[in-house]
This record gives structure tokens, C-alpha cells and sequence, in this order.
């Protein structure tokens, strides 16, 4: 199946296809729900086969090229239109069919009755085989053909609403927001792509790998190509400073926000960073700011989280600071815990996203937590799926969460140092903290939504998702279960991915050893604290609900600060957005273009015009003028063919 594996892309094509051409001609949604729904999901039963292949496959045979055609072939720039399926690409493509398979089931109940739903559903066909292009493309310019491709269905799914407003502005300001932020970034990859074929004379994954590998290519160059990559990452995975459109995503479709933040487009900056991961390891200062970017991040998203009251904002918050642990784990050389914390999340934050979709759907578009309470009793299923994946992100010992950020906690110590597993471990205790904040003011306490409003189960093809998920939660971690565990086999992940990331771990400098005694207490201590943050959380917003009013109160400053993110949006607009828009105005539009540009091209014409008046004074129409005209020209050519003899 695996020279197959193009079908996993065309089947979202053929989807997105359909639905597009003749979505608004066919009336019945179920029909337009499964078209959509199942081009995912046959693209996920050829991904589940092509792994089958792959695991049955002697390892050093596990790197298979599927060429369709030659796209370009210029000045020596040969680039194939090819597929490259190894362990890393198969994994991702699984985790994003899977999800996204759910999703699009889950899109069924919750898009129903929208005017726009044979819409909806092209749009994430379109999205899911955009992001199969970037995943599983051969070489960089594939890469980028999907990358942009993920950015332009962001761009169309979360304005989805074009019509509506949200908090910030209008639906389609948000997707704007979201679409320039991500060019900014992907800017910085354009820089990187065209150092790479300058220095490596290709942009074929194998080939410039393998010179990365073996070739006399200097620290300084390895470092500009990482840095610009990484600069496509921050865009792209929302990390410091490019992180703020992601909030604003928030304005699409539920289901949107969990295909964009859970399997999809956040992650392919990670991915990307995986994918170079020996262009990364040669260059030691770059991993360095790698994991720092991915430390802060993960920092102080997770503190704006922490009195965020809109439902999907405080989840967005909660991506951007999962995003960061993964980029702390790629900064550290942990390529393959980066990986698996990207599966795991996306199990976990997907059900987050859906069961906030049901909480919304069953709240008449409620979003704000603070007027919700005891939802339990209505929604028993959404309750009981949601606090599952609420333990797993919290890192609770047993779920998916706790083995891929427990291994990162880890790799930042053992390969990082102190500081980096200090505030790694914190952010974790402060994630434990807003997430059980979040259930206990949903799901738990007294009611406080108005009396018109009546929480009801959402309808199954929405809960079986959930149940599909919860159940995806508790046990995916198990495949990455640590070696301090795991016995003679060790991690079975890790084995997996050992032969991708091996020549780049070659290159990281080494470590001291460190004992299964100093593993096991820091484990201990990160999961104590996280627990007493959960228990906390519970006792604050569900027993003593004055203490959160109070400490409110009393660090009022710094509460409206977290409230207000910071202020970094407000910065951005008066640093960079309104001087931009005032050069634009005053000088780009007023100056260059009326005056400079429009002047010499209305000049030329005055020109043109007022020389021609004087050319047509010579137009008499008296035949004598005209041959003395001749004469003189005749007489001054001869007279210039003498001089010159």
C-alpha cells in the first residue's frame, strides 16, 4: 500500500471536490457529511495499511520515495512531485486521518442545519489535504506547497462566519490576523529554503540531509538555516512573538479550532523542526534558542490561561503552551518525545475542543464559563470525556499526558539543565491548575446560566467522537512508555523513530549519566505538584469560590495584566500595526504613489502632449513647406556624409 500512499491525499482532493462543485446543489446533509467524512476516512484506512507495510518492513528498508511526476526542471533545480513515507511521516499522517476522521463525524451533528455547511465540509477536506502534502512531502518545495496551503484553509475556516463579530472585531479581522501573521513567518522559511539549495544544491530531503550529514558545511551556515526555519515554526506553531493569531482563531467553527489546533496546522512547525533535525543539531546556539522560545512560551501562555473565562480561550491559551514543551523538547535534542507530546496532545486537546463544542451547543453559543455550573448532570458523557482529557494534559499518572510531558520534564533536565525543568515543571502545575479550573466552574458548583436555558446531551454522532478520543487518551501513551519502565525493550517510540533522528543525536554533544533515582524523584515531585494544583483548583471554584474573588482583588494589577494577555496585542498595534498603516498612508499612498508614481506617469502624457503641439505646428498641409523640409534634411544628411568620408 505504501506506493499507494498518494490515495491518502487525493481521497480529501476528491472530497473537497464534490462538496465544492456541488455541495450547495445537494440539499441533504447526511449526504454531504458523509462524502466529506469518509474521503477522510479511506484516507485514514490506506495510512493504517501503508503502517502495516511499513512495521513489516526490515528497518533499513523503512524509507520509501512514491514519485508521481517531475514538477520542476530549471537551471539544474529538478524537483519531483514525491511522497516520502518513513516512520516519522506515517506516524504524523496517522494522527492527523484518525483526528481528523473524528472531526469530520463530529462536524456532522455540530454544523447542523448551518447555511454554510456543504461549505464547512470542503473547506476541511481542502485542510486535511493540504496538511497530507506538507507531512508527507519529499522535499522542501512540496513542504511549502502544503504549508501554505494549511495557511490559506486557516485563513477561510476561521472566517468561516464572515458575517459575524466576536470580542475582538469582526470574524473576518481574526482571519486576516491570522493569515499575515503566518506570512510574516513564513517569510523567514522562504530565507531558509533558498540557503539550503544554495548550499546543498537541492532541496530533496535525503540528498540534503545526507550532505548535512557527511559534508564540510560551516556552524555560521547551519545556523542561518535554522534560525530562518525556526522563523517559519514561530508562525506557523504560534511561539513567541508570532503566537497571537492563534487566540483569535477562536472566532471559527469549534471543530475548526480542534483540527487547526489539535492535529493539523500547529503542529507542522514541530514537525518541520523534526523533519530538519540534523540541520538543527549542527547548529548547537539555534537549539538553544529552539528550547528557550519553547520554554517561554510555554510559560506565559500558560499564565494567561489561568483567568481566561471564554471556554475556547482558555484551551487556545492551553495550545500555544503545549505547542511551547514540544519546541522545548526539539531545543534539547528530544526529537522523538516532541513527537509523541504532538500525538498525545492531539488526542487530548481534540476532545477538549469537541467537548467544548458540546458544552457551546448545549448552552446556545455560551462561551463564557462564568455562566455555566453543574453541567454534569446534563451532559454525562461530555463531562466524563472532558475530565479524562483535563487528566491527561494535567499529566496525571497512567493517561497519554503524563508519559510525553513527563519525558519531556525529563529530557530538559538530563540533556538541558535545572532552570529549563523548573519552570517546565511549573508551567505543568499551572496547566493542572486553569484546566481543573475550567471543569470545576462547567461541570461542577451551582447553576448559573438563566432559566431559558436548557443543557441537554449532545446527539451521538457527536459523543462517540468524544468517547473514541477519551478512550485515545487513556491509552496512547502507552506506545512511549519510559525506559525506567518499559524494561529490556525500552521505549517501544522511541525504537521507532530511532533511525530518523539518529545521525542528528550522533551530532549533540553528550551528557553525563544520570540515575533511574534522580528520574523517579523528579517524576515524583512534578506529578505531586500537579495534583495538589487539581485539588486546589477544585476546592477554590467549586467549595470557596471567595478565595478566587478575593486573590483576585488583591493583586488586581496583575490579574487584568493576565486578563489582558499581556497587553501584547495592544503593543503590537501601537509598535508596529499603526505605523505601518501611517507610512502607508502618509508617504507610501500620499507621497510615492499621487505624487512620485502618478506624477511621472501623468508627466510623460503633459509631455507627450505639449511637445506634440509643437511637432503639429510643423503640419501645414502647403505641399512647398514640405519640400523645403526635404531639401534641408536632404542637404544636412550629405553635409554630414562629407564631414564624416
Amino acid at each position: 500500500m505504501i506506493d499507494y500512499i498518494y490515495l491518502t491525499i487525493l481521497f480529501p482532493l476528491a472530497g473537497f471536490l464534490i462538496n465544492g462543485l456541488f455541495g450547495s446543489k445537494i440539499k441533504n446533509e447526511k449526504i454531504i457529511g458523509i462524502i466529506g467524512s469518509s474521503a477522510v476516512g479511506l484516507s485514514f484506512l490506506f495510512t493504517i495499511l501503508s503502517f502495516i507495510q511499513l512495521l513489516n518492513l526490515p528497518i533499513d528498508e523503512r524509507t520509501r520515495v512514491v514519485e508521481l511526476f517531475t514538477w520542476l526542471n530549471v537551471a539544474g533545480l529538478n524537483i519531483k512531485f514525491a511522497y516520502l513515507v518513513d516512520q516519522l511521516s506515517i506516524v504524523m499522517s496517522l494522527i492527523v486521518t484518525g483526528v481528523g476522521f473524528l472531526i469530520h463525524v463530529y462536524s456532522i451533528g455540530y454544523m447542523h442545519g448551518d447555511k454554510g455547511f456543504w461549505r464547512f465540509f470542503a473547506y476541511l477536506n481542502l485542510f486535511i489535504f493540504a496538511m497530507m502534502n506538507l507531512i508527507l512531502g519529499d522535499n522542501f518545495l512540496v513542504l511549502f506547497l502544503g504549508w501554505e496551503g494549511v495557511g490559506l484553509c486557516s485563513y477561510l475556516l476561521i472566517g468561516f462566519y464572515y458575517d459575524r463579530k466576536f470580542e475582538k472585531g469582526t470574524v473576518p479581522e481574526a482571519a486576516k490576523k491570522a493569515f499575515i501573521v503566518n506570512r510574516i513567518g513564513d517569510f523567514g522559511f522562504l530565507l531558509g529554503m533558498f540557503l539550503i539549495y544554495q548550499t546543498f544544491d537541492s532541496l530533496n530531503f535525503l540528498e540534503v540531509f545526507s550532505k548535512a550529514e557527511y559534508f564540510p558545511i560551516s556552524e555560521t551556515t547551519f545556523s542561518f538555516i535554522a534560525l530562518f526555519l525556526f522563523i517559519g515554526a514561530t508562525g506557523k506553531s504560534a511561539q513567541i512573538p508570532l503566537y497571537v493569531w492563534l487566540p483569535d482563531a477562536m472566532a471559527g467553527p469549534t471543530p475548526v479550532s480542534a483540527l487547526i489546533h489539535a492535529a493539523t496546522m500547529v503542529t507542522a512547525g514541530v514537525y518541520m523542526v523534526a523533519r530538519a533535525s540534523i540541520i538543527f543539531a549542527s547548529a548547537p546556539a539555534i537549539m538553544t534558542l529552539v528550547a528557550v522560545i519553547g520554554l517561554l512560551t510555554a510559560f506565559f501562555a500558560a499564565t494567561i490561561g489561568l483567568v481566561q473565562t471564554d471556554i475556547k480561550k482558555v484551551l487556545a491559551y492551553s495550545t500555544v503552551s503545549q505547542l511551547g514543551y514540544m519546541f522545548l523538547a526539539a531545543g534539547v535534542g528530544a526529537f522523538g518525545a516532541a513527537i509523541f507530546h504532538v500525538m498525545t496532545h492531539a488526542f487530548f486537546k481534540a476532545l477538549l475542543f469537541l467537548g467544548a463544542g458540546s458544552v457551546i451547543h448545549a448552552m446556545h453559543e455560551q462561551q463564557d464559563i462564568r455562566n455555566y455550573g453543574n453541567l454534569k448532570k446534563y451532559m454525562p458523557v461530555t463531562y466524563l470525556t472532558f475530565i479524562i482529557a483535563a487528566f491527561a494534559i494535567a499529566g496525571v499518572p497512567g493517561l497519554s499526558g503524563f508519559f510525553s510531558k513527563d519525558e519531556i520534564l525529563w529530557y530538559s533536565y538530563s540533556k538541558g539543565n535545572l532552570t529549563f525543568w523548573i519552570i517546565g515543571a511549573l508551567t505543568a502545575v499551572i496547566t493542572a491548575f486553569y484546566m481543573f479550573r475550567l471543569v470545576s466552574l462547567t461541570f461542577f458548583g451551582k447553576e448559573r446560566f438563566g432559566k431559558d436555558v436548557h443543557p441537554h446531551e449532545s446527539p451521538k454522532v457527536m459523543t462517540i467522537p468524544l468517547i473514541v478520543l477519551a478512550f485515545l487518551s487513556i491509552v496512547g501513551g502507552y506506545v512511549g512508555i519510559p525506559e525506567i519502565f518499559s524494561g529490556e525493550g525500552g521505549n517501544a517510540l522511541k525504537n521507532w523513530f530511532k533511525p530518523i533522528f539518529a545521525p542528528a543525536e550522533a551530532k549533540l554533544r553528550t551528557f553525563g549519566s544520570h540515575s533511574h533515582f534522580e528520574e523517579l524523584l523528579l517524576m515524583g515531585i512534578s506529578v505531586a505538584a500537579a495534583l495538589s494544583a487539581i485539588y486546589f483548583a477544585y476546592v477554590v471554584y467549586t467549595r470557596k469560590k471567595e478565595i478566587a474573588d478575593k486573590t483576585a482583588s488583591s493583586v488586581k494589577g496583575l490579574y487584568n495584566t493576565l486578563l489582558n494577555k499581556y497587553y501584547v496585542d495592544e503593543i503590537y498595534e501601537s509598535s508596529v500595526i499603526k505605523p505601518i498603516l501611517i507610512i502607508s498612508e502618509k508617504v507610501l499612498w500620499k507621497v510615492t504613489d499621487n505624487k512620485l508614481i502618478d506624477g511621472i506617469v501623468n508627466g510623460s502624457a503633459k509631455l507627450i502632449y505639449y511637445i506634440s503641439i509643437i511637432i503639429r505646428k510643423m503640419q501645414t498641409g502647403v505641399a512647398q513647406f514640405y519640400a523645403l523640409i526635404m531639401m534641408i534634411g536632404i542637404s544636412v544628411a550629405l553635409f554630414w556624409l562629407i564631414l564624416t568620408l
